[in-house]
């Protein structure tokens, strides 16, 4: 569904927001690295800097852009993170890379609701809620301890 809704839209002489089939890329996966490695910092200097709210975009875009690093690595360009997740559980369960369900767990919109500390719930209530402050230290603190791990398994993945 996801490789059919973007050769539609590229059809069409649109921007694609699906997932398209791509030569695989190691320069650009490492760049996703790159990415994750600099949302994370960011979450940390808007926690510092009295902006903790934009930590939790930050945190979801660290972990984002690990899944991305590995659909690079495989052949995938995605614009649509239902169908990013979707490559990931299937490069999994194929074998072909080896994560930690927790991580799939963390953005996953249908199990969002079901766990703690989902970084997509966290993330929305930030991004449509008034709230402007990030109170729950020890989330934060676990979800930046998370985002590290998922960044560290992503560098090993990516190779």
């Amino acid at each position: 569904m996801c490789l059919q809704k973007a050769k539609k839209e590229l059809q069409e002489n649109k921007k694609h927001r699906g997932l398209v089939k791509v030569a695989p890329n190691i320069d650009v996966a490492f760049k996703h690295i790159d990415k994750a490695d600099h949302n994370l910092k960011a979450a940390l200097f808007f926690r510092e800097n009295g902006y903790s709210d934009w930590s939790a975009n930050a945190l979801f875009y660290s972990m984002y852009h690990c899944f991305l690093a590995v659909l690079a690595q495989f052949g995938y360009e995605s614009r649509n993170q239902e169908c990013t997740l979707a490559v990931i559980e299937m490069l999994k369960e194929e074998s072909k890379i080896k994560i930690d369900q927790k991580f799939l767990d963390m953005l996953n919109l249908t199990k969002a609701k079901k766990i703690d500390h989902s970084i997509i719930t966290i993330r929305e209530e930030f991004q449509y809620g008034t709230a402007i402050e990030y109170k729950e230290i020890k989330e934060f603190r676990e979800l930046v301890a998370l985002c590290r791990e998922l960044i560290d398994v992503t560098k090993e993945i990516v190779r």
